[in-house]
């Protein structure tokens, strides 16, 4: 468990100080290749849903199988080279330094005033159409992407580093990567995506609420409503997002900033419409992209300390 703990802190420390190492590429991007492979080999056919949970159950055994082996053969030269092999694999599979970085690659143009350099940035890490954003809606697809992957790219993973090391954290990488890329409800994938969508839902429900009460409980609070308000109304409006764990994070976010976020997005022309988060006491402006990035790391670092906790607590019980 001490080895576990361990390397779980060099983990966070090399994602701070690195992040994703320049140069070489991304182990999310080989687990993607080998996705799109399979999806090409299994999406057909009948039987979609059963095929889809075959292929997805596959790829998470797949990347559990290497980085196992990755690690124990680790730990056979010696101790300290498994710690730090594991504490490297950890670190590269957290994304907290990603999303701050991708985050002031929207900030820093629009502090010059550079609304179309902004608009390309952002569409680098949205989906949404970017190209007539102003810059209030710029500002809320950045704040809302932070927000989201706290979980989904930082707490979660380390969620389940501090529980099965290395190889819990890329067994819950291989799902979320599998959602992003297969979970959605269109005619394409509804069926075939359906268990990798659901697997992942159920793997971020704790880390996706308990980040999001760290948030509102532990992060500075930019409006004069009551803690018991704001607690209320982040429960009210998590469940209004279409994602039964997203939710909790924008709610968070927005309650904390009083910023309402959420509303009409555009796909490739078409408008899609979501459900809003928070109340809209004061606007959104570019400030609040740095705040959003703060709030990231406080939580993330509160985590880390509920994680530490709960690691002290199995080991004075066991």
């Amino acid at each position: 468990m001490m080895l576990l703990v361990i390397a779980c802190i060099i983990g966070l420390l090399f994602d701070l100080v690195v992040g994703d190492p320049p140069k070489m590429p991304h182990p999310v991007r080989w687990i993607g290749k080998l996705i799109q492979a399979q999806t090409a080999l299994w999406n057909k056919g009948n039987m979609r849903k059963f095929r889809g949970m075959i292929m997805a159950l596959a790829v998470v055994g797949t990347t559990m199988f290497v980085v196992t082996v990755i690690v124990v053969l680790s730990y056979q030269v010696n101790i300290v080279f498994g710690i730090l092999i594991e504490g490297l694999l950890i670190g590269v599979g957290l994304a907290q330094r990603s999303l701050k970085e991708a985050a002031i690659a929207v900030y820093e143009p629009l502090v010059q005033g550079d609304f179309a350099e902004a608009r390309v940035k952002l569409s680098w890490i949205v989906g949404r159409d970017t190209d007539q954003l102003d810059e209030d809606e710029i500002v809320r697809g950045v704040v809302e992407t932070v927000s989201e992957n706290t979980s989904d790219g930082v707490t979660a993973p380390l969620f389940y580093a501090f529980l099965f090391g290395a190889i819990g954290l890329w067994g819950y990488k291989a799902v979320n990567t599998l959602d992003s890329m297969i979970g959605y409800k269109n005619e394409k994938y509804k069926d075939f995506g359906m268990f990798a969508a659901r697997l992942d839902d159920v793997l971020n429900f704790i880390p996706s609420r308990l980040t999001g009460l760290l948030m509102v409980l532990g992060t500075k609070n930019e409006t004069t409503v009551s803690l018991g308000k704001r607690l209320k109304r982040w429960v009210q409006d998590a469940k209004k997002h279409p994602s039964p764990n997203s939710g909790y994070l924008e709610a968070a976010t927005a309650v904390q900033l009083g910023v309402q976020l959420g509303g009409k997005n555009t796909y490739q022309g078409v408008a899609s419409y979501r459900a809003t988060m928070g109340e809209k006491l004061v606007p959104l402006t570019k400030e609040h992209i740095a705040t959003s990035v703060t709030h990231m790391r406080i939580a993330t670092l509160l985590f880390t300390l509920v994680m530490l906790a709960m690691e002290v607590l199995i080991f004075a019980i066991t």
